[in-house]
């Protein structure tokens, strides 16, 4: 079933914007007396069933509500190296379907990409979209967050979870000695083109960090993200 994110759940009618409503009428072709599935990012989903539509605006109604049960029971939030290109879309995209709960973009010293302040804004934007439109087509209960953009130093220090990890191509621990069903949340820290310097890498051990592979093949930026955020599902018993 279709689903739609919108800001809170009303107790009375539903009226969507106008580009849900275009979105709904023209895109999906859907009319009145098909459902479709809202979420607010509280935990539930409600079933709803249109009762007006025209390409400006939407009217349903709620038949009812049910808890979400798409969400994982670990929280991943993804440091990303700020790679070339629109390599960053894709990985945000690809993450967002696998379950993560957010993603920052991490200025390293050997991200080729370094774009201004007011450039970083403007690609935030579009990054919270590309999330949006991806938590709706994977059935996600939350839209993950997209974080300004900073440096590693103050990535680490402002981390809070539980288990913090970076994946480097000089080797590290496997994951299986560092996730289990157990985990609750988790942080992962992803090099740009080039990888990580040495001291970068010290970093995170200074700061109770620790240094994980992905195995013995050297992954693109884009690819690293995809595979280890898939083995921590697994690991985590969220891909049953």
């Amino acid at each position: 079933m279709q689903k739609l994110f919108i800001d809170f759940i009303p107790n009375d009618k539903i009226i969507l914007n106008e580009e849900q409503s275009r979105h709904i009428a023209k895109s999906l072709r859907m009319q009145v007396g098909d459902t479709l599935m809202l979420t607010c990012g509280d935990g539930n989903d409600y079933g709803c069933l249109i009762e007006q539509i025209d390409n400006k605006q939407v009217i349903l109604s709620v038949c009812y509500k049910q808890a979400n049960n798409s969400e994982p029971s670990v929280k991943v939030t993804l440091f990303q190296g700020v790679p070339k290109g629109d390599k960053m879309e894709d990985i945000i995209q690809k993450c967002t379907e696998l379950g993560v709960s957010s993603i920052a973009p991490v200025l390293t010293k050997r991200a080729i990409s370094r774009p201004d302040e007011k450039s970083a804004k403007k690609k935030r934007t579009r990054y919270q979209k590309i999330a949006l439109e991806a938590a709706q087509q994977s059935g996600r209960g939350i839209i993950p967050e997209i974080g300004e953009m900073q440096t590693l130093k103050q990535a680490v220090q402002n981390d809070n979870s539980d288990i913090k990890i970076l994946f480097y191509e000089g080797g590290g621990e496997p994951l299986t000695k560092l996730i289990d069903s157990n985990t609750k949340s988790v942080s992962i820290y992803i090099g740009p083109e080039g990888g990580f310097e040495a001291d970068e890498v010290e970093l995170i051990k200074e700061n109770d960090g620790m240094v994980a592979t992905l195995g013995k093949r050297i992954l693109r930026t884009q690819t690293a993200p995809v595979c280890a955020l898939s083995a921590i599902m697994l690991l985590t018993n969220n891909l049953e």
